[in-house]
């Protein structure tokens, strides 16, 4: 089966699809409660969120047309040059055909243009995606940055980008 696999920058008419990416997806762990992205107020309007802020990215994935992912990179504190990976999410039929190592790359290969470091923020019970970020080396650390928006995460992780090529 040959499949077509686009990646590019969401757009309006991805915000409602990525939505319910997000949200089945932390429906699934029991994690659609208050401290997780599925209480972010953006979350319905993630193009026009990510558009109106300059170094803040998201992409969306399309598997033969339809969007069935997305990453994004924001700005975590600008001062210290450490964004956060974020909003990660594939549809349950997407995953496991390395659509998310795609991802990591796209906004890994961005973030190392803009930011000196990058953050990221989610829960021990993920463990195929915690697999991913130690393999893209992302280093645990014992407790979230000062600033975290998301009270419900139990595991953090921190990047060095400055050996950081993925092309």
């Amino acid at each position: 089966m040959n499949t077509s696999v686009v990646i590019r920058e969401i757009e309006p008419k991805d915000d409602k699809q990525v939505e319910t990416i997000i949200k089945r997806s932390l429906e699934k762990y029991h994690l659609d409660h208050e401290g997780t992205a599925y209480t972010d107020p953006q979350l319905s309007r993630l193009s026009a969120y990510y558009q109106a802020r300059p170094l803040d990215k998201y992409w969306v994935i399309e598997q033969d047309g339809e969007v069935v992912g997305g990453i994004g990179i924001g700005v975590y504190n600008e001062q210290a040059s450490i964004c956060e990976l974020q909003k990660l999410y594939l549809a349950s039929k997407a995953q496991g055909r390395g659509l998310s190592r795609e991802l990591m790359k796209k906004a890994l290969n961005y973030a190392s243009v803009h930011f000196k470091q990058c953050y990221l923020e989610t829960r021990h019970e993920l463990k195929t995606a915690n697999r991913l970020y130690e393999k893209y080396g992302f280093q645990l650390l014992s407790k979230p940055l000062k600033g975290s928006g998301h009270s419900a995460m139990n595991r953090w992780y921190m990047k060095d980008l400055s050996q950081y090529n993925w092309l």
